[in-house]
């Protein structure tokens, strides 16, 4: 199957939903903090909205083994269509939800709870979203493919991004917090209903009759804990790296910024959204660069490495230098991630065989992006608040960059092979 722009389009609308709803919830942390869990400590709110942020996460690699048995076993095609209406529909019920002041109690349990929902919905949706166009790609395009995901990811991020600034800028701090802030979330259900109308009639990937190794009773999951265990292993350092770095960066540091720089809601969310847009840029370009130019592993240690060296003083501009500073330290950190958003993709998939290679790549990538990652705001906050040094999170990064390093070293070099 050659790549044509109705799978590129439905390979990319799925993650670009489920990163706007992510970014969405991330971004609107302080606003989510004061309705759905007051309190007089202000770090106790936000680690509290934080916390529903890294539940959805949590449960992603349960979704991850659910639903990559079934791209496994039923199909690639299904995967994509199932994901992307709980994921909708999920991200719709968020924009309706009532707030404190009007249940209670149950408004933080009814919005954990719906998080807990959508983090089982995409557990499986970006890597069989990855799976299905790495293996549709020609053997030198595998890289470009797989940054497609990211590509929507990204898009994802940035409307994320720019929608909340641009509400955020409209409406005043008065009528965001009255009403304003279920906006973004009910655009989710458009985004969700042009998702599906593309993903209905896909192809098949040319690798989902692929024989199953040993028996059809065996878990493609267990096939690849007891086939290639050690793969699994550098995949999930890998991934914990790559999901506390995207996290801390990206979703993080505006609040940062805006509780410790000093730096208005607004500057701070636009700022987030140029540098999603320069990612926008990047990211298939570094696609292509792994298939014609350097190999992918290259790539990736050398931004995790720049990102270790740069960490420190990043944060130390955006806590001390205003918006000048955070100017600087978002778009670096922008490019760096989508160096690695452009080569990670391919060389996750390219790591295991097809019988089993959702499920390994899902359960791998949703322990790290997932669990690590999704509690990545949460933790940096905690380590501000233990050590009372809000340079904290700056450390957490570094060591989340030599994971990533690590891992990466561990995996196969495949970007120049054929498929398995």
């Amino acid at each position: 199957m050659e790549v044509n722009s109705r799978v590129v389009l439905a390979g990319a609308v799925g993650n670009l939903l489920e990163w706007y709803d992510f970014g969405l919830y991330g971004l609107l942390a302080p606003v989510l903090a004061s309705l759905f869990f007051p309190s007089h400590d202000r770090m106790s709110s936000l680690l509290a909205v934080y916390g529903g942020f890294a539940g959805g996460f949590a449960v992603r690699p349960i979704g991850a083994i659910a639903l990559g048995h079934l791209g496994d076993r039923v199909g690639r095609r299904f995967v994509l269509v199932i994901s992307v209406l709980l994921m909708g529909v999920a991200t719709v019920v968020v924009g309706l939800l009532p707030t404190y002041r009007a249940v209670g109690v149950w408004a933080p349990v009814l919005l954990i709870g719906v998080r807990l929902f959508q983090g089982f919905s995409v557990g499986g949706e970006f890597v069989d979203s990855v799976t299905y166009l790495v293996e549709a790609a020609p053997q030198q395009r595998r890289g470009l493919a797989g940054s497609v995901a990211n590509l929507g990811s990204t898009a994802g991020m940035l409307l994320a991004a720019a929608v909340a600034a641009a509400v955020a800028s409209w409406a005043g701090q008065a009528r965001l917090a009255a009403w304003a802030w279920r906006v973004p979330f009910l655009l989710g259900g458009v985004i969700a209903s042009g998702a599906y109308y593309l993903r209905r009639h896909l192809p098949a990937s040319r690798y989902e009759s692929a024989p199953i190794a040993k028996t059809e009773r065996e878990s493609p999951l267990r096939q690849a804990i007891q086939t290639q265990p050690w793969i699994m292993l550098a995949t999930l350092l890998f991934t914990s790296g790559y999901g506390i770095a995207d996290y801390v960066t990206m979703v993080l540091l505006p609040t940062y910024a805006h509780e410790f720089g000093h730096i208005a809601e607004q500057h701070a969310l636009r700022i987030n959204a140029a540098g999603q847009a320069l990612a926008l840029l990047i990211v298939p370009l570094s696609g292509w660069l792994s298939d014609r130019l350097l190999t992918r592993r290259t790539l990736l240690v050398g931004a995790f490495l720049v990102e270790g060296m740069v960490s420190w003083q990043a944060f130390s501009l955006v806590g001390h230098h205003g918006v000048a500073g955070l100017w600087l330290a978002q778009v670096t950190f922008a490019f760096l991630l989508a160096v690695v958003m452009g080569a990670a993709p391919a060389i996750l998939a390219e790591q295991f065989r097809p019988g089993y290679r959702v499920s390994a790549h899902a359960v791998a990538f949703n322990l790290g992006i997932g669990v690590a990652g999704g509690t990545a705001p949460m933790v940096g906050m905690a380590l501000i608040k233990a050590t009372s040094n809000p340079m904290a999170p700056a450390g957490y990064l570094i060591l989340a960059a030599a994971l990533s390093i690590i891992g990466v070293l561990q995996l196969r070099e495949r970007s120049r092979e054929p498929m398995d």
